[in-house]
């Protein structure tokens, strides 16, 4: 489904990214773990084609992204609030990514009945503007409107920040549910090493841009991480 080659950023004499070969096929629950710096937004930006790479490519469904745009329709991502649009309503903006993945507003309406719980009463009929909302209700804006249309590989940067709890779980269950359920290829990139094990499948680590630890989850995925990341790990 997403096949990357050679792709390298590089900004004057620093290089940021660094991936060689990373292939994630369709379907699967893909997480991306490092720390601040380790290339995550980076890579996801190259996926997204809203920065150049230096060298390689990404091909999402054989679609070199950075070379044609005809993977869009397919794919839907929430980096951050810069994806909204802060003068309009959550509906006024639900309804517009409606248009451009081809729903009429009935058709978003019936979406968006799925996530009464997830808003809890908090982002429609509120008469705010999306910039007035908090930044856990401007994410949960972000998420859901990136599912409007049945996207086949949905990408989410560090999508449980900012929420409450309650939120992180239900969350948790709609992304585990994309990917067993509607076979939809789910990539996320996450500080939160326990979220990230309960959703993904595999998990990748990034240190300095480079590709660390390519691991299946498995019941000992957590504990192998947190010692990857508190240096206790056995070399």
């Amino acid at each position: 489904m997403i096949a990357t080659s050679n792709l390298s950023k590089t900004y004057g004499s620093k290089t940021v990214l660094n991936i060689e070969h990373l292939d994630i096929p369709k379907g699967q629950s893909f997480g991306l773990v490092g720390n601040n710096g380790a290339g995550k937004t980076t890579y996801f930006s190259l996926l997204l084609d809203l920065i150049k790479p230096t060298t390689g490519y990404v091909k999402n469904s054989n679609i070199k992204v950075n070379e044609s745009e005809d993977w869009k329709p397919f794919t839907s991502a929430f980096i951050d609030e810069s994806f909204l649009i802060g003068y309009l309503t959550p509906e006024e903006y639900f309804y517009f990514i409606g248009e451009l993945r081809g729903q009429n507003k009935a058709d978003v309406d019936t979406f968006l009945t799925q996530f009464e719980e997830l808003f809890n009463g908090e982002i429609l009929n509120q008469k705010k503007y999306l910039r007035d909302l908090s930044k856990g209700n401007q994410k949960k804006a972000g998420i859901v409107a990136a599912l409007i249309g049945n996207p086949e590989v949905v990408i989410l940067d560090e999508p449980f920040a900012n929420l409450d709890p309650t939120t992180q779980i239900r969350l948790k269950g709609l992304i585990k549910d994309l990917a067993e359920t509607k076979g939809v290829t789910v990539l996320v990139s996450s500080h939160d090493l326990m979220h990230v094990t309960e959703v993904c499948e595999r998990i990748v680590v990034l240190e300095k841009g480079e590709v660390i630890k390519d691991i299946t989850t498995s019941e000992a995925t957590l504990k192998e991480l947190e010692a990857h990341f508190s240096g206790s790990e056995v070399v």
